[in-house]
């Protein structure tokens, strides 16, 4: 696996980087209560966007049993990344199925 550097140097312009984040952040009510995990990715997705890279992020938040849960969803983490990044976040949701 590359690190963020060597991707850098190689030059991400115009290419898609897929980054596997850990946002699984604690949540009350639908509002996140620490948000940590977010603020310690934010730079590197921040580097890759402002060379030039299409990045996708993915996560998990939780465990939900069976079927989808809004209770578990990242559209609290995708907003406030949003936020630190200065940017619009896009949020898909249906990642699921055909």
């Amino acid at each position: 696996m590359k690190t963020i550097d060597e991707l850098l140097a190689e030059g991400v312009s115009g290419k898609r980087v897929f980054v596997r984040a850990d946002l699984n952040v604690p949540l009350a009510g639908g509002a996140i209560t620490d948000d940590g995990r977010i603020r310690a990715v934010q730079p590197t997705i921040a580097k890759l966007a402002e060379a030039g890279a299409r990045v996708v992020v993915a996560s998990h938040l939780g465990r939900p049993k069976g079927a989808p849960d809004p209770a578990f969803s990242l559209a609290p983490a995708a907003t406030r990344l949003g936020e630190l990044l200065g940017a619009d976040v896009a949020f898909a949701t249906d990642t699921v199925g055909s």
